[in-house]
C-alpha cells in the first residue's frame, strides 16, 4: 500500500508538468487563432470598401448622360426657358434641390435626358485661348531693359501705368483717364517689350492675346471670344489686356463680301464695342501692338478706344548705342571691343537686330574656343547681318525684301 502511494506521489509533478505545458500550447495557438481572426476581419473590411468603390463606379456607369442647356429665361411660376444642345428651345421645371438663386439667364445647366428637367447648375465654360491668356507669372521685363526708347516709354507710363498706380490723382484733377493704346511701328523695335515692362510695373493682371486667335470659321465663334477675353479683364481687373498684331482682326471694312471677310467683321465689330460700348469697362487698360497701322479700320483708331497712337520707331544712333550696352552687360567682352564703332558699322537696325549681333558675336567666339568675346565677333556679326557673308544671288533676293 506505501509503495502505491509513493509511486503516485512521484507521477503527480510529471503530470502537473504536462498539463503545463498543454495550457501553453493552448495559449500560443489562440494567441496565432486571433492573429488570425484580426487579419481575416482587416480583409473583409477591406474587400467591403472595394465592393462599396465598385457598386459606386457601377451606378455612375449606369446612370444616363445629362444634356447641357443654357437658361434663356426664368418665368415667375418656376419654371425655365432653356436652349438645349439638342437645338429647340423647351420650358421645364428646376427640381426641388437646385438652388433657385443660381437659375439666371445664361446659366449653364444640366438637364434630364427623359423629360429635361434641370437638375445642377454647371460653371460657365471659357474658351481654352482665353482661359490661356492670363499671364501666370508677372514679366521680367522692366523699363531699365528698354534702351533707346524714352519719350516712348514716358507716353506709355503715362497713358497705361499712372492711371492704375495714380488713380486718386486723375480723380482729384477730374481728368478721365485714357483707355487704351496702340503701338505701332516697325518689327522689332520693341512694342511687346513696353507692354511687359508695363505689367511688371504695375499690380495689374496682365492677359495678352494674338488677334489672329480671335478669328474663328463659324459665324459667332469670334465675337463671343472677344467676350469672353473682357469678360476676363473685367472679372480680373485692374488688369492690361495686351492684344498683339491687332492688324489681323482690325484691318479696313470692305465690300468684299465673301464669307471669310464679313466673320473677321463681325468679330471686328464686337471689338469695336467692347472697346467702347455701352457696358462700362472698369478699371482695364488696353495695349495694341501693330506693324501695319495703315491698313487698320478708322473706326479702331478713334479717341475712345485707343486714345492714344503711339509710334515706336527704330532707335537712333544714341539708341543703338544704348541697347548694345543693354545686351552687352553680362558679356565677357574683350579689351579692343569699340562699341561706338560697332554702332557706327551698323547702320539704322531695330533693337531685335541688336539683340541678335550680340548673339551671332558670341557664337564666333563659341565657334572658335575663346571664352571672350573680341571687336572681330562683332565686325563679323555686322558683316553677317547686312549679308556681306551671303551669296550674290542670295544677297540680292535679301535686299529686293529689305
Amino acid at each position: 500500500m506505501k509503495t502505491t502511494e509513493v509511486a503516485e506521489e512521484g507521477s503527480r509533478p510529471d503530470r502537473v508538468r504536462e498539463l503545463e505545458e498543454r495550457n501553453a500550447q493552448l495559449r500560443s495557438d489562440k494567441r496565432k487563432a486571433t492573429s488570425e481572426v484580426r487579419a481575416l476581419q482587416e480583409e473583409v473590411r477591406s474587400l467591403t470598401r472595394e465592393v462599396q468603390r465598385l457598386t459606386v463606379e457601377l451606378e455612375k456607369i449606369k446612370h444616363p448622360p445629362l444634356i447641357v442647356g443654357t437658361i434663356l429665361d426664368v418665368l415667375v411660376d418656376g419654371r425655365v426657358v432653356i436652349k438645349s444642345s439638342t437645338g429647340p428651345n423647351f420650358v421645364v421645371p428646376a427640381a426641388d434641390f437646385v438652388d433657385r438663386g443660381l437659375l439666371k439667364a445664361g446659366t449653364r445647366v444640366s438637364l434630364a435626358q427623359n423629360n429635361l428637367t434641370v437638375v445642377g447648375v454647371l460653371p460657365s465654360s471659357r474658351d481654352p485661348v482665353v482661359a490661356g491668356s492670363e499671364v501666370a507669372r508677372r514679366p521680367e521685363v522692366s523699363y531699365a531693359d528698354i534702351g533707346g526708347l524714352a519719350g516712348v516709354v514716358d507716353e506709355v507710363r503715362e497713358t497705361v501705368e499712372y492711371p492704375l498706380t495714380r488713380a486718386a490723382l486723375f480723380e482729384e484733377l477730374g481728368i478721365r483717364p485714357p483707355k487704351g493704346v496702340l503701338l505701332q511701328g516697325p518689327p522689332g523695335t520693341g512694342k511687346t517689350m513696353l507692354a511687359k515692362a508695363v505689367a511688371n510695373a504695375t499690380d495689374a493682371t496682365f492677359l495678352r492675346v494674338v488677334a489672329s486667335e480671335l478669328v474663328q470659321k463659324f459665324i459667332g465663334e469670334g465675337a463671343r471670344r472677344v467676350r469672353e477675353v473682357f469678360e476676363l479683364a473685367r472679372e480680373k481687373a485692374p488688369s492690361i489686356l495686351f492684344i498683339d498684331e491687332v492688324d489681323a482682326l482690325g484691318a479696313r471694312r470692305s465690300d468684299d463680301g465673301t464669307s471669310s471677310n464679313r466673320e473677321v467683321e463681325r468679330t471686328l465689330m464686337q471689338l469695336l464695342a467692347e472697346l467702347d460700348g455701352f457696358e462700362p469697362r472698369g478699371d482695364v487698360r488696353i495695349i495694341a501692338a501693330t506693324n501695319r497701322a495703315d491698313i487698320l479700320d478708322p473706326a479702331l483708331l478713334r479717341p475712345g478706344r485707343f486714345d492714344r497712337v503711339i509710334d515706336v520707331p527704330l532707335p537712333t544712333h544714341e539708341g543703338v548705342r544704348a541697347i548694345l550696352a543693354l545686351h552687352t552687360d553680362s558679356v565677357r567682352l574683350g579689351d579692343d571691343v569699340d562699341l561706338d564703332d560697332v554702332v557706327r558699322r551698323t547702320g539704322p537696325i531695330s533693337g531685335a537686330d541688336v539683340q541678335n549681333l550680340c548673339t551671332e558675336a558670341g557664337m564666333r567666339a563659341v565657334r572658335h574656343g575663346r571664352s571672350v568675346v573680341l571687336h572681330e565677333d562683332f565686325l563679323a556679326a555686322v558683316r553677317k547681318l547686312q549679308g556681306d557673308d551671303l551669296p550674290g544671288a542670295v544677297r540680292g533676293a535679301v535686299g529686293l525684301y529689305a
